[in-house]
């Protein structure tokens, strides 16, 4: 199988000093998998014409298909078109059709009364050999180059304005189908199964056999995430279907042997995966955070409709607050103290009362970094969760800095609260 691989070159000074975070890379290597091509390399330079050549005469010997996102914009940094013009011996030439619509977009759609500038126009001044890719929602479009490499073989250049909402529309709408009538497409199937609890290194040892077996062109990969990981099955061919017949087996010993560790048979994480337990019992969630403030909560939030499940949240710092809002008791915080199990507990208890919810999960703990006033160890968590019948908790002991000791305390109370969901269904 001729497999086309691809190249990712992001431009821009912004994403170098982390002014800007890069999601375009995550979304076209996401959309290139699904249709059989590879990223192979993905490359940051800054706004230096020089650094862009290179990167361009460096990818093309890894890459058929090449794909440049940023430096599209009217103002003087934005030096991509005239390099694009140079590297592929070209000249920018104004395009009418373009033109017209940077003026439709400004009249029509952003209501502006002024006439287009000199600086607005030349965003219509594209390169005379580019195929235009069209930006139905701005005025930066997107350019296809076609050239040959080293070995003769045809070889793609797309490059994207940086904005995202502009470029996934332009890639998916325009692009893509161009690649496919290019290149073709392969079959991709991923088989995908979260586990929670054990690490990377004692599931690679349980699992070894099997991933001997595996032939070249299926790949295991290993996802590690505090106390979660998620192996994925990739298989590559030209029919999808006898893909997936062979990927399975493989898939299922895996699943046999790490049964008691599986949390999802798919890419779910823990938020997603008790959204879904609460909605097909119909019952809902409350939580009540000390340590963790609010990182729980927010986790619970971010999965689309989780209003039909989430009733609330309590974040209590303060001990005084412990009391009121969640009503835990005065002589537990002085005789055992806020980092407890009894604590813990009474926080579940406050919260399934003062939300009136069917489940709540808390968190109380000291998560660093060290001070003078700590109680208890840092790294030292309870968390509790439960219904009105019953309650359990477990106590962690964290390692990390602060703000990765608050993640893991969040997934293994999330854990906690899907085993106890799971049991009470």
């Amino acid at each position: 199988m001729n497999e086309i691989n691809a190249s990712i070159i992001t431009i821009g000074d912004e994403l170098l000093i982390g002014q800007t975070i890069d999601t375009n890379s995550a979304f076209l290597g996401q959309e290139l998998n699904k249709i059989g091509i590879w990223v192979k390399r993905r490359v940051a330079v800054g706004d230096v014409y020089d650094d862009i050549w290179k990167a361009l005469d460096e990818e093309r010997k890894y890459s058929r298909l090449i794909i440049l996102t940023g430096g599209l914009g009217p103002t003087a940094d934005d030096i991509t078109k005239p390099l694009l013009c140079d590297y592929f011996k070209t000249r920018l030439v104004r395009n009418e059709a373009v033109l017209q619509h940077i003026h439709d977009l400004y009249v029509k759609v952003y209501k502006r009364k002024a006439y287009l500038t000199e600086e607005n126009k030349k965003q219509a001044d594209l390169p005379e050999n580019c195929t235009i890719l069209h930006n139905a929602y701005g005025s930066a479009s997107g350019m296809w180059f076609e050239d040959k490499n080293a070995h003769g073989d045809p070889i793609v250049f797309i490059s994207l304005p940086g904005v995202p909402y502009e470029m996934k529309k332009i890639f998916v709408d325009e692009a893509i189908p161009r690649i496919l009538q290019t290149f073709g497409g392969y079959a991709v199937v991923h088989k995908v199964l979260a586990t929670f609890g054990l690490g990377e290194t004692l599931i690679a040892e349980k699992i070894a056999s099997i991933e001997k077996q595996l032939p070249s062109h299926i790949k295991l990969a290993y996802l590690p995430g505090y106390g979660q990981v998620k192996l994925r099955l990739t298989g590559k061919g030209l029919n999808k279907e006898l893909l997936e017949q062979e990927i399975l087996p493989y898939y299922e010993q895996i699943q046999t042997l790490l049964e008691d560790i599986t949390i999802a048979n798919n890419d779910d994480t823990l938020q997603i995966i008790i959204g879904k337990l609460l909605q097909q019992q119909k019952k809902t969630l409350a939580t009540a955070e000390s340590c963790t403030g609010g990182y729980i909560a927010h986790l619970i939030t971010s999965v689309p409709k989780s209003s039909s499940h989430f009733n609330g949240a309590a974040v209590v710092y303060n001990n005084d607050i412990k009391e009121k809002i969640l009503g835990v008791s005065h002589e537990t915080l002085q005789t055992e103290g806020a980092v407890s199990e009894a604590t813990a507990r009474q926080m579940v208890a406050g919260a399934l009362k003062q939300f009136d919810a069917d489940y709540a999960v808390a968190t109380t703990g000291i998560l660093g970094p060290p001070t003078e006033n700590d109680e208890k160890p840092v790294g030292t968590v309870w968390i509790a969760a439960g219904n009105k019948d019953e309650i359990i908790s477990k106590l962690l002991n964290l390692g990390y800095d602060r703000e990765r000791n608050i993640e893991a305390a969040a997934l293994q109370a999330l854990n906690l609260l899907r085993k106890f969901i799971i049991s009470h269904g």
